[in-house]
Parts: structure tokens; C-alpha cells; sequence
């Protein structure tokens, strides 16, 4: 047995979390395996220590000894674990390859595979502002796969059950050596789960579960927006030969609106406004998710100008808060005008001081003022 200390040979500190360790294993026994080293002795060696650190520090029973008791605690001539020697070089490719791959031993213990969790599954739903904003109950049509009542998930036929597979007695897997190797791979008959079914049902033909379409009603709480996931727990696929099902994640997207915008909370609109009232200020309505209210423009209003209608939002679906209402008001420029019209607005301007006047103009003074000393600048 190695004496240099475990988590030293893993490249580790001491209390290495399991996926720490388990990295660690991975990275250093693909550079230090045999097939690799070409039969140098000494990375032989090196692979063998990482190998056996890696078993002490993978189990919680014999990490928890070797934290407490050192080399010493789990020692096996007092009920340890086996040093690994060359016959054990086969395991390595259940421990790496396996975690890649999708194969390998379950647990890194015992070769039969356990039967899987089933597949999560998403289920895309499209909503409208005002369904994301109040909440709704939908029922939805997914296509999935259920456990079979009839054999109750085991796959054989009522009255009967799985035997243990012939040809790995249980295991799951099987060893092959060839000389100075042995790689232990999947039981090719019973696909690593240990037991073969030689009376399948025939609802399910042997796999414990079939494809159904189920109808489920999803309560869609206020205030959900694009991107938020709903998760209902046990709602995917059923697992292998009775393990749990998956779950099922409905992805909300929220349809684009033809009046608001939404921004986290807030919502934003346009509002236009015609330039007489903007002059001379007065009272609009304005649309809100909750119906009309009224809106107080002040005089000498200013395109762009925003106002905020507070509480007039979105109610958040995670802290409570309730976002504004933004309206942003639009000056609109008269069109389709007739002569009379026209001859009104020359007057109009006319006694404003005409088109070179900038008293009436707030914009405008500081605009052109700019552009006077852009050009100054320019042909200085």
C-alpha cells in the first residue's frame, strides 16, 4: 500500500468535495493508465497509487477511516480495502470511460446497472401580456412515456418476473482479460441490468413503460415573463423498469404586444398627443392593463416627455413589487391640411416673431447655438 498521503497523490487538499476527487481521479488516470505509459515501470507504479487513492477517498466509509486514522484505518489486514495490482487494471475503464460515455458501473461499486431516472421534458407555451401579467390555468397535451399498469414497470408478464441473466450471473457486466489486461464491459445479454426477461409483457413488450399522450392542467402563476421555467415534479418520463419519472419544465414566451412593452416590471407605451394639446396642456386617456385612466398633460409639454403611472405595471412573480406604468407622449404633426389651415399656422407663426424667432422655441436656441460653434470650431 502507498504511504504517501491520499489526497497528496490526487493532487487534492484534505475535505476535497466528491466531484474534486472524482476529476482528479479521471484527469490522472487517463495520463498515467498503461496503454498510455508504453510499460514504463514508474508511471505504472504512479497509476496503481492514484488508482488506490482514488478507491479510499471515493467510498464515505473508508474516506471518513482514512481522514480519522490515516493509512492505518484502512488498512486490509484489519477489514480494508485490497491493494490494486495489475489484474485490477480493467476497472479503470468502468470509472472513466464509463462517466463519459454513459456506461460503466453504477456507483462505482457493483456492476449492474440500475434502472434510470426518467428524461426530463420542456414543453413550450406561448402566452399573451396580459395571461403572463393576471396568470392563467392552461391544459396542455404531452407526448410522454408512462409506466405500464399492466406489469406494473417491470416489463414481464403479469404472473411472471425477470430471472437472473445467464451469462453475468447477475452482475450486469462481464470481464474479458487478454494477457496482462482485464476490461470489464456491459453484459451484452441483459444490457448490464442483471435480470432478462423471458416472458415480456405484452402491453409494453418487455419495457415497463409506452408512449402515451397525457393531458395535464399548469397554473400559470402572475407575473411570469419569457424565460421563466414552471417545473412539474414526477411529469416526464416515466424511468426504466419502475425507476421515478423525470419532470417536466414548461418554458413560458410572452407575445409581443401591440400597445406595451414590457421591461422587468414596468411597462412602457406611446401615447401620441396632438401639438395644440402640448401647448396648451389638458387631460387624455391612456390604456392600462386594468382599463382607461386619465392623464393630466401640463402646458408646453414636449415630445418624448415620459410619465410615470405608478403601481401601473406588472406585479413581480418573485418579490411582490409592483412595477409603473411609462408613458411616453408623441407630438404629432398635422397632415392632409386645407388652405384656410395652412394660412392659420403662417399667422400663427408670424406672431411668434416668425421662423427666426427663438423665444417660443426652447429646443431650438440651444440647437442652433450648437451648431454656430461647430462650424466656428471647424474653421478656426
Amino acid at each position: 500500500m502507498s504511504k504517501r498521503d491520499f489526497y497528496e497523490v490526487l493532487g487534492l487538499s484534505k475535505g476535497a468535495s466528491e466531484r474534486d476527487i472524482k476529476k482528479a481521479y479521471k484527469r490522472l488516470a487517463m495520463k498515467y493508465h498503461p496503454d498510455r505509459t508504453k510499460g514504463d515501470k514508474t508511471l505504472e507504479e504512479r497509476f496503481k497509487e492514484v488508482k488506490e487513492a482514488y478507491e479510499v477517498l471515493s467510498d464515505p466509509q473508508k474516506k471518513e477511516a482514512y481522514d480519522h486514522y490515516g493509512h492505518a484505518g484502512v488498512d486490509p489486514n484489519r477489514g480494508g480495502f485490497g491493494g490494486g495490482g495489475a489484474q485490477d487494471f480493467g476497472d479503470i475503464f468502468g470509472d472513466v470511460f464509463g462517466d463519459i460515455f454513459g456506461g460503466g458501473r453504477a456507483g462505482g461499486g457493483g456492476g449492474r446497472r440500475q434502472p434510470q431516472r426518467g428524461s426530463d421534458l420542456r414543453y413550450n407555451m406561448e402566452l399573451t401580456l396580459e395571461q403572463a401579467v393576471k396568470g392563467v390555468k392552461r391544459e396542455i397535451k404531452v407526448p410522454t412515456l408512462v409506466h405500464c399498469e399492466q406489469c406494473n414497470g417491470t416489463g414481464a408478464k403479469k404472473g411472471s418476473k425477470p430471472k437472473t441473466c445467464g451469462t453475468c450471473h447477475g452482475q450486469g457486466q462481464v470481464q474479458m482479460r487478454q494477457g496482462f489486461f482485464a476490461v470489464q464491459q456491459t453484459c451484452p445479454t441483459c444490457k448490464g441490468r442483471g435480470t432478462i426477461i423471458s416472458d415480456p409483457c405484452h402491453k409494453c413488450h418487455g419495457e415497463g413503460r409506452y408512449e402515451r399522450s397525457k393531458t395535464l392542467s399548469v397554473s400559470i402563476p402572475a407575473g411570469v415573463d419569457t424565460g421563466d421555467r414552471i417545473r412539474l415534479s414526477g411529469e416526464g418520463e416515466a424511468g426504466e423498469h419502475g425507476a421515478p419519472a423525470g419532470d417536466l419544465y414548461v418554458q413560458v414566451h410572452v407575445k409581443e404586444h401591440p400597445i406595451f412593452q414590457r421591461d422587468g416590471n414596468n411597462l412602457y407605451c406611446e401615447v401620441p398627443i396632438s401639438f395644440t394639446l402640448a401647448a396648451l396642456g389638458g387631460e387624455i386617456e391612456v390604456p392600462t392593463l386594468d382599463g382607461r385612466v386619465n392623464l393630466k398633460v401640463p402646458t408646453e409639454t414636449q415630445t418624448g416627455r415620459m410619465f410615470r403611472m405608478r403601481g401601473k405595471g406588472v406585479k413581480s412573480v418573485r418579490s411582490g413589487a409592483t412595477g409603473d406604468l411609462i408613458c411616453k407622449v408623441i407630438v404629432e404633426t398635422p397632415v392632409n391640411l386645407n388652405e384656410t389651415q395652412k394660412q392659420l399656422l403662417r399667422e400663427f407663426e408670424e406672431s411668434c416673431g416668425g421662423s427666426a424667432s427663438k423665444k417660443h422655441k426652447p429646443k431650438a436656441e440651444g440647437f442652433f447655438d450648437g451648431v454656430k460653434k461647430f462650424f466656428d470650431d471647424l474653421t478656426s
